[in-house]
């Protein structure tokens, strides 16, 4: 009965929330309730997925870098559709490798992170998922930036500039923008936020002192793989390897 209860409680709340998000989106004219309505259904759906499978991945390392390398390629196809870049979407995966394999193998080889699969899947997703969202998010501001400032973009080549040069010129400073985020959760972590790691550490039993460690660890690295993603970002954009597919080609949040 308790059990039952705490479900309904679940579900009410979840409803509420995403209701909230779509009410907001809706009325304020930010977009449509659409993309809400997705993002929950899926996430839903995703993790009853992934906790059904998960135990079983864990007990197998092999399952376990099978697991890392389908976060990878979804964190790819999410990223490249974000930015329009159309069949040049696909090189958004070197931005996202670039800093998480050798993150994770540093980690490996130090002995910090054990290589079991109750390990390396939260660590691994967490570093996708940021060098995921720092590609997205310069990759666009980018593209952006280059057809906004095309003409800023020609007087540099009309003074001799090489076309990788001039480019890289001008997106360089907006693509950082993307590092604000991560820089911000570093600076106030523990005075603002509490993330997922510490808290779920915390949660599990272990050692205040042990929490935080690995917390900083997570945060710091994190901060290394965002920063290796954009300057990644930058010199694909520069050397032409990431465009938008059209002109025409809009980012939505569908």
């Amino acid at each position: 009965m308790v059990l039952n209860t705490d479900w309904v409680r679940l579900l009410v709340v979840c409803v509420v929330f995403t209701a909230v998000a779509c009410a907001i989106a809706r009325f304020t004219g930010l977009t449509s309730p659409r993309p809400f309505l997705t993002a929950a259904a899926r996430a839903a759906l995703q993790l009853a997925a992934v906790s059904a499978v998960i135990t079983v991945v864990l007990r197998h390392l092999g399952l376990t870098w099978a697991f890392l390398v389908v976060m990878v390629v979804v964190a790819t196809a999410t990223s490249a559709r974000r930015t329009r870049a159309g069949r040049k979407g696909v090189w958004v995966a070197a931005a996202i490798l670039v800093g998480t394999v050798p993150a994770l193998g540093f980690l490996l080889a130090i002995g910090l992170l054990p290589a079991e699969g109750i390990s390396l899947i939260p660590v691994g997703g967490i570093l996708i998922g940021g060098a995921m969202t720092a590609t997205t998010l310069s990759a666009r501001r980018a593209l952006d930036t280059l057809h906004d400032r095309y003409g800023e973009y020609e007087a540099a080549r009309a003074m001799g500039l090489r076309e990788r040069d001039a480019v890289r010129l001008i997106v360089r400073r907006p693509s950082a923008e993307a590092l604000l985020p991560p820089l911000d959760q570093t600076r106030t972590v523990g005075l603002v936020t509490l993330p997922g790691a510490f808290v779920g550490m915390l949660l599990g039993g272990a050692p205040v002192w042990q929490a935080g460690a690995l917390q900083i660890v997570v945060l710091l690295a994190l901060l290394a793989v965002e920063a290796a993603a954009v300057a990644t970002v930058v010199e694909l954009v520069a050397r032409g390897l990431i465009r938008r597919a059209s002109p025409e080609a809009e980012v939505r949040l569908t």
